[in-house]
């Protein structure tokens, strides 16, 4: 019956994570409490050293993870049943492994000593997950409050990993006060310093960002932007019933409704040019060519869109990047790129590839032992398996950040673009993938917490919605709706400042990072010594 209990409390507590995150709950502020029922298992477990091992702890943390990573991310499995399955099942593992860390930390070291770890390892495995082989960090808990951007302009400071840290902090100290006095049963009032602390957690960040919100004012260096909304059903229409030249006349319609003699771009959303080409023959290819047919008629704008590109390398021999792959006819080896194209009256047309890639789709973790696997992985943008990837982050015009989808979720990344003079960021991207899910609503959401950490306004192009334009402060402007062809036009501002979290990036997560390895292998060493002194 207790195991049973412990079970329920470890699926409430991934409910209550869930329930918190955006477009799932959008109950932010319960998340400062969602860990509770998770900690109270962590703490029965220690007390019942005879009745519960660490597995019992694993077992239950794995399942609260999996209950959370499943109720905020199960919509992956429209676009790929493998990659849901690898998002959700590993994302839970390595949680489960952190969660186990920090109890056997806290069990050699004591309580201080352990919660302490849990805040070093949390933090320091959300760092990683942005940088790894398996980087999936959609679900790092600082993205809880994407929606509550008034609460959150210190992110200007800290990124999201300073999120993390704050539900973190709070989740502990109101444990530390419910296991004193609900459980150990003392009175409330021998804990009012503890009461004030966590309040004042909560409410001095929340009513500085508040008083940051308010006073936050824009440079006044604008640039008017078209947005286009083309609305193409990547499954049925994209590469099926509707042809190429109906879907570059249909984003070109819609960009003449809103040009004006004051546009400066024109933005396309992720893999617009239905058709891929080889980079070094892009001009062959229809869609570019009635691009420039239409930069003729307007060359006054900047056309940004997106495509899939190639790179093709010698026939036959060794493979010459870990991402290439063979056509099995000519036996040339080439890379597939998700591409951003800048196009304007010049000869040149600039070429950004993007650089993250989403887990299980288009890329593979460890590509080159696990490529057996890459018959599992979708077709998106016209190719299947692994795509190659840019070298860094590297902007077009100068001065704008082509991000390309997922990339719009590593806020260390999206500062690299900024470091190397980006004033402006076009997100171009197809969320139709995911279909009418909290898919596309999350991913918007994170796009705010990007404006906010380094107050650069964007300008976003999604194929299928939700497209619109960010201001400095995160504040989402004339957004479309869901799955309808629109366009949008506005001006946004330019703006070259550095924020001391674009200068420096995820200083939390690498110097707690640091301290959590530390940690752990403090633990395994006195772990190792004290079973070798036994055997003596």
């Amino acid at each position: 019956m207790q195991k049973l209990k412990l079970t329920g409390l470890s699926i409430l507590s991934g409910l209550l994570m869930g329930i918190s995150w955006p477009a799932t709950g959008n109950l932010a502020p319960l998340f400062f409490v969602a860990l509770l029922p998770l900690l109270y298992v962590e703490y029965n477990i220690t007390q019942n050293p005879d009745k519960f091992k660490s597995r019992h702890l694993y077992f239950n943390a794995f399942l609260c993870f999996l209950t959370f990573n499943t109720y905020t991310t199960w919509w992956i499995w429209n676009a790929s049943e493998a990659g849901m399955l690898m998002a959700v099942i590993l994302n839970s593992i390595f949680m489960g492994i952190i969660f186990l860390w920090f109890h056997s930390i806290k069990k050699r070291f004591g309580n201080k000593k352990g919660y302490l770890s849990l805040i070093f390892l949390w933090v320091g495995f959300e760092w990683l997950h942005y940088h790894w082989e398996f980087s999936h960090p959609w679900s790092s808990f600082g993205n809880t409050f994407a929606n509550y951007t008034s609460l959150i302009q210190w992110y200007e400071y800290t990124g999201v990993l300073g999120g993390t840290l704050w539900i973190l902090t709070v989740n502990i100290l109101i444990f530390h006060l419910f296991r004193k006095v609900v459980v150990l049963g003392e009175k409330v009032k021998e804990h009012n310093k503890t009461i004030v602390i966590i309040l004042g957690l909560i409410f001095i960040p929340s009513i500085t960002s508040i008083i940051m919100y308010n006073s936050y004012k824009e440079d006044k260096n604008p640039s008017e932007i078209v947005i286009i909304q083309p609305n193409i059903d990547p499954y049925t229409e994209k590469f099926g019933t509707l042809t190429e030249s109906q879907q570059i006349d249909r984003i070109l319609s819609l960009a003449e409704q809103k040009i004006t003699p004051t546009t400066n771009y024109v933005i396309a959303p992720e893999t617009a040019i239905p058709r891929g080409s080889v980079e070094n023959e892009l001009e062959y290819n229809y869609a570019i060519k009635q691009v420039r047919k239409f930069i003729a008629k307007y060359p006054h704008i900047k056309f940004v869109i997106g495509a899939s590109t190639y790179i093709n390398y010698q026939q036959g021999g060794k493979r010459p990047t870990e991402s290439a792959r063979q056509n099995p006819q000519t036996k040339v080896w080439y890379d597939a790129f998700n591409s951003a194209l800048l196009i304007d009256t010049s000869t040149n047309i600039e070429i950004y590839h993007k650089s993250q890639l989403v887990l299980g789709v288009e890329r593979l973790p460890f590509a080159a032992i696990l490529a057996p696997l890459e018959s599992f992985a979708i077709n998106l943008g016209g190719t299947f398996g692994s795509l190659g990837t840019a070298p860094e982050a590297a902007n077009i015009d100068n001065i704008i950040a082509p991000v390309i989808c997922y990339e719009s979720i590593y806020g260390d990344y999206f500062g690299d673009f900024i470091n190397k003079g980006a004033e402006l960021v076009f997100i171009i991207t197809n969320d139709g993938w995911w279909e009418d899910t909290p898919g596309y609503k999350q991913h918007l959401s994170y796009a705010r917490l990007r404006a906010i950490e380094s107050r650069r306004s964007i300008a976003r192009s999604a194929n299928t919605g939700i497209s619109c334009f960010i201001n400095q402060r995160g504040d989402i402007i004339a957004p479309t709706k869901w799955w309808e062809q629109d366009v949008i036009s506005g001006s946004i501002n330019k703006n070259s400042r550095k924020t001391i979290y674009t200068i420096y990036g995820d200083y939390f997560g690498r110097l707690f990072a640091a301290i959590g390895a530390l940690l752990v292998l403090w633990n395994w060493s006195l772990k190792i010594k004290g079973r070798f002194d036994n055997n003596l």
